[in-house]
C-alpha cells in the first residue's frame, strides 16, 4: 500500500493507538487509502471534471429557506433548524456554508457548541482522511469544533472517487464508498457496494450524504436507519422501535424526528429509480467535446440547464413542455406541503395548549406519536431535494399520511381540551414572518447572529491557518 500522509514518528504511534481502541476502527489490514483530499491536486490529470465541479461555484446566493416558509420555524422548535435552513447550493460551498449556519453554533474552542463531529460528514473528503487516520470513534467523538482545522476541502474527487487506483490515474473514473457507515448501511439492506454493478455505484456513492441518517452511540456517529428498509413507514418502525428521537418539541413536547435529505431513499422508491435512471443520467450527464473526446460533467445541478445531454436521452417532450410538466408537479407537491404544515403547526399548539390545561402523559402519548409521525412524513418529503422531479408520486403520497396524521392528533386534542373544559379555539401567535415566529417561541436572534459572526472573524481563520500549514507538508504519491 502507498504511504501518502507524512508525519512524525510520535504522531503515527498516537495514531495506531487510537485505532485500537477505537470499536469502531478498521483493522491495519483492512485500512483504505483514501488519497489527497484537496480537489486542486487532480486538475491536471482531469481538467475537464475539476473545471465543471468549480463551476458549482455559480450557486453563491443562499435562499433562505425560512423566510419563505416561517411554518418551519414553529415545526422545528426547539431545533437547530429553527434557526435557519437555507437551500442547498453547490458542492463548492460545503464547509462555507456548515460553518456559517447558526445551527452549529459560535464555539469558542473544542468543546464547546451545540453539535457533535458528525455535522462534518457529508461535507469533505478530509471526512474520510480523519477516519482513516484515526478510526471512526476518533473522527466521531466530541463537538463539531474539535477538528474544525482538519475539515476544510469541500465536497469533491476524494468523496467518490478511489483516487488512488491505476484506473483513475489513467482516466477512468474508479468509483468507491469513501465512509465505513455508508458501507454497512449497504450490506444492511443487501447491496453490497463492492458487488452492485456500475449503474447502481453511481447513485450510491450520491447516497453517502444525499440520505436519511441520525447520530448514535456515545461518540454520537452517523447511522442509516436501513435495518427495516429504505421507505419511510420502514424507517419510522425503526426509530419507533429502538426510541429514537432527534429533539423534543419545544411547544408540544412532542419526541420528534428530523428527516435530513432522503434523496436516495425517493428516487430508489420513485419512477426514475424504478426504471434505473441513475442520479448521474440527470445531475452528471457525459458530455462530447468538439474533438470528439467524452467526459463526464461534474457541475452538479438542474438537468435543465444540459437538457440535450439529461432529460432528452429518454424523454419525448420538448425542454418547454417537460419543464410545464415538472412545474405543475412541483406545484402539486408545495399545495400539499402547505396542506401538511397548516395541520401540524395547529396540532403543535394544540398539544401546548392541552400541557397547561393539565394534561397527563398518559393522555398526551398517543397525540404526540401522531404528531410525531405527521411531521416526520411531512420532513421527508420536502427534505428530499428536488423530489417533485425524482419521486413526485412518492412525495404527494408520504404527504397525504403525513395529513391524515396530523388530522387524527387534532381530533383527539379537540376531545382531549373539551374534557379540560377547554371548547375555544386555541389561539395561534403571529407567525407570518420568519422573525415573528422566532419570536413566537423565545428565540433570541440577535446574540446567536452576534456569536456566529465573531466566531465566524475568528475562530474559522485559525482553522485555515491551521489547515494550511499541516497541508503544506503532505507528501502525496
Amino acid at each position: 500500500m502507498k504511504k501518502h500522509w507524512i508525519g512524525n514518528s510520535v504522531a503515527a504511534l498516537l495514531l495506531v493507538s487510537a485505532s485500537l481502541v477505537s470499536t469502531a476502527s478498521f483493522a491495519a489490514s483492512e485500512k483504505k487509502d483514501i488519497g489527497d483530499p484537496r480537489n486542486e491536486q487532480y486538475e491536471e490529470n482531469h481538467p475537464d471534471q475539476y473545471q465543471t465541479w468549480k463551476k458549482t461555484s455559480e450557486s453563491e446566493n443562499l435562499e433562505d429557506a425560512l423566510k419563505e416558509d416561517p411554518n418551519m420555524v414553529i415545526m422545528w422548535a426547539g431545533y437547530g433548524f429553527a434557526k435557519d435552513y437555507n437551500k442547498a447550493r453547490g458542492h463548492f460551498y460545503a464547509i462555507d456554508d456548515v460553518r456559517q449556519t447558526l445551527r452549529t453554533g459560535a464555539p469558542t474552542d473544542e468543546n464547546s457548541g451545540p453539535m457533535p463531529m458528525a455535522c462534518w460528514s457529508c461535507k469533505s473528503p478530509d471526512v474520510a482522511r480523519v477516519i482513516e487516520e484515526r478510526g471512526e470513534d476518533g473522527y466521531f467523538e466530541g463537538k463539531w469544533a474539535r477538528l474544525g482545522a482538519e475539515i476544510t476541502n469541500p465536497i469533491g474527487c476524494a468523496d467518490c472517487h478511489d483516487t488512488q487506483s491505476d484506473n483513475f490515474k489513467n482516466g477512468e473514473p474508479a468509483l468507491k464508498i469513501t465512509r465505513p457507515y455508508v458501507e454497512r448501511a449497504f450490506d444492511t439492506i443487501g447491496k453490497n457496494f463492492d458487488h452492485q454493478s456500475r449503474l447502481d455505484q453511481q447513485s450510491s456513492v450520491c447516497s453517502q450524504c444525499h440520505v436519511e441518517y441520525y447520530f448514535t452511540g456515545p461518540t454520537k456517529g452517523v447511522k442509516f436507519p436501513w435495518d427495516k428498509g429504505t421507505k419511510v413507514e420502514q424507517m419510522e418502525e425503526y426509530y419507533d422501535g429502538i426510541g429514537f428521537k432527534d429533539w423534543t418539541h419545544k411547544v408540544s413536547k412532542a419526541p420528534m424526528l428530523k428527516a435530513q435529505h432522503p434523496g436516495f431513499e425517493t428516487w430508489r422508491e420513485g419512477i426514475h429509480g424504478k426504471n434505473k435512471v441513475a442520479c448521474v443520467d440527470c445531475h452528471m450527464p457525459k458530455v462530447t467535446k468538439e474533438d470528439g473526446t467524452v467526459f463526464t460533467d461534474h457541475k452538479v445541478g438542474n438537468p435543465f440547464d444540459r437538457f440535450d445531454d439529461t432529460c432528452a436521452q429518454c424523454h419525448t417532450q420538448s425542454k418547454e413542455q417537460l419543464r410545464g410538466i415538472v412545474s405543475t408537479r412541483k406545484a402539486q407537491v408545495l399545495n400539499m406541503k402547505l396542506t401538511a404544515e397548516k395541520q401540524i403547526v395547529a396540532a403543535h399548539f394544540e398539544a401546548g395548549a392541552a400541557w397547561d390545561a393539565g394534561a397527563t402523559e398518559d393522555e398526551m402519548k398517543p397525540i404526540l406519536q401522531d404528531i410525531r409521525h405527521a411531521q416526520w412524513r411531512w420532513d421527508y418529503a420536502i427534505a428530499s431535494h428536488g423530489v417533485h422531479m425524482h419521486a413526485p408520486e412518492v412525495a404527494l403520497e408520504v404527504l397525504g399520511t403525513a395529513v391524515d396524521r396530523a388530522a387524527d392528533a387534532r381530533t383527539k386534542l379537540i376531545r382531549l381540551l373539551a374534557k379540560k373544559g377547554i371548547t375555544e379555539p386555541v389561539i395561534i401567535p403571529d407567525i407570518s414572518t420568519k422573525l415573528n415566529a422566532q419570536k413566537a417561541i423565545g428565540m433570541d436572534m440577535d446574540k446567536m447572529n452576534a456569536d456566529k459572526k465573531h466566531f465566524l472573524e475568528t475562530v474559522a481563520p485559525q482553522w485555515d491557518e491551521e489547515a494550511s500549514k499541516r497541508e503544506d507538508k503532505y507528501s502525496y504519491e
